[in-house]
């Protein structure tokens, strides 16, 4: 049998539920290794019923990918994953923001993040530039958008015979050693952007809370109703996170999401789009929810 059809059949029939989506992906416009119309491709092949492509702040997906997602039959779902800050915890966290009503409105908080990390990624380059002789050139080319990121500068690495991987030995040595080349970034406060999605008349929902240790925020969060939804199903969910997450989900009328967080071969674990999704009764659910813009 061939390898798509075995992937589509398990991803179709798994749990009994028809309708699915992925609602968690990257492409080149962010951090991913594919273009969007690569991921809505593979999408398809797989069987997804609806995506949402997630870029790193950034709503440049939006047009795009519902003229390609039209074409392959593929529902798309607009989203972004914002980049955000506990500062009562000093953690980075980030907030998946869906179906936008007025997506201007988070054009500010957007553009903010892109500019910063451009700085950032630049300075990195230029660091690494310093200890490998590569183009700079080299770099961006993996990039469909202003921002350079570390899997940029590995992969040009590995083009110029460094490495043979994204991450290992060479990427902690680099990002995370004491030599490191990384340049920590600014966030906007997690309440600041919050404020922006539902101005915006967007879907908030709180992405893997496990990956930053989000759990206390995500309670201080909820505490004060400003979530529409928690990313329940995750590719680097711990034992029994998912249905702790669930479990906080349903007791508080949240919505459940999941998604690949797909990077292509930026992902840190293998992963396959659809691989964790959003089942339909939840789907339903986002579709329902209307948000009141003020």
């Amino acid at each position: 049998m061939n390898f798509w059809v075995i992937i589509k059949v398990r991803i179709i029939y798994t749990g009994g539920i028809l309708m699915r989506g992925d609602l968690h992906c990257h492409t080149t416009l962010s951090d991913g290794s594919a273009g969007i119309g690569e991921v809505i491709a593979n999408a398809k092949l797989v069987g997804v019923d609806f995506l949402a492509i997630t870029d790193h702040d950034s709503t440049s997906s939006f047009n795009r990918a519902r003229v390609i997602g039209e074409r392959y039959g593929v529902h798309i779902i607009e989203g972004v994953e914002l980049s955000a800050f506990d500062q009562k915890r000093g953690r980075r966290v980030h907030i998946l923001c869906y179906r936008p009503l007025k997506p201007d409105r988070l054009l500010g908080i957007c553009t903010r993040n892109t500019e910063n990390r451009k700085r950032a990624g630049a300075e990195m380059a230029k660091r690494v530039l310093h200890k490998f002789p590569i183009s700079p050139e080299r770099i961006t080319k993996y990039s469909s958008s202003s921002c350079i990121y570390r899997q940029h500068i590995m992969h040009a690495l590995m083009d110029a015979g460094y490495t043979t991987s994204i991450y290992g030995e060479l990427y902690d040595k680099l990002f995370r050693g004491e030599e490191s080349c990384n340049v920590t970034m600014e966030y906007p406060d997690v309440y600041e952007v919050l404020a922006t999605v539902h101005s915006a008349g967007g879907v908030a929902v709180m992405a893997h809370p496990p990956l930053y240790d989000s759990f206390e925020l995500l309670d201080e969060l909820i505490e004060q109703k400003l979530l529409d939804g928690i990313e329940v199903w995750h590719p680097k969910n711990r034992e029994g996170d998912s249905e702790r997450l669930l479990k906080t989900a349903l007791e508080h009328d949240l919505i459940p999401t999941g998604g690949t967080d797909f990077h292509g071969m930026y992902n840190s674990v293998p992963v396959h789009i659809g691989e964790y999704y959003t089942p339909q009764k939840y789907l339903d659910r986002l579709f329902e929810l209307q948000k009141e813009i003020q």
